[in-house]
């Protein structure tokens, strides 16, 4: 059973970065589609970024191409958000999810369809 652990959030003033960490257990982090969704308050949740299985395809949301990029270190089993240039509209809770293996970005990212979750990590982007 894959369990996921995000961190890394905290309070940044516009401009500035971030580096969200998704850590799994419990299986290898390779076998999955992965991805992140943030979720700010009074707002719907959105997909953020998400990086294919094999890591060779990724997807990015318009609001963040450009400023984010996804990761994963296969020897930590942990992927990766590298935040970059954040603007307080990036404020949210961030969390990483997983489908069962065999989905796509497409399925996580447009769908929403995921098995697994973490418990989210919050980014505050104030000055």
């Amino acid at each position: 059973q894959l369990q996921l652990a995000e961190s890394g959030g905290g309070l940044v003033q516009p401009g500035g970065s971030l580096r969200l960490s998704c850590a799994a257990s419990g299986s290898r982090l390779d076998y999955y589609t992965i991805g992140w969704f943030r979720q700010a308050p009074g707002k719907e949740r959105e997909g953020v970024s998400c990086l294919s299985s094999s890591a060779d395809k990724t997807w990015y949301a318009d609001s963040v191409k450009g400023r984010f990029t996804i990761a994963r270190d296969n020897a930590k089993n942990t992927v990766y958000l590298h935040m970059n240039n954040l603007n307080p509209e990036d404020t949210a809770v961030y969390t990483c999810a997983a489908p069962r293996p065999g989905y796509v970005c497409a399925d996580l990212m447009f769908a929403q369809f995921y098995d697994y979750a973490g418990q989210g990590t919050q980014v505050t982007v104030s000055s």
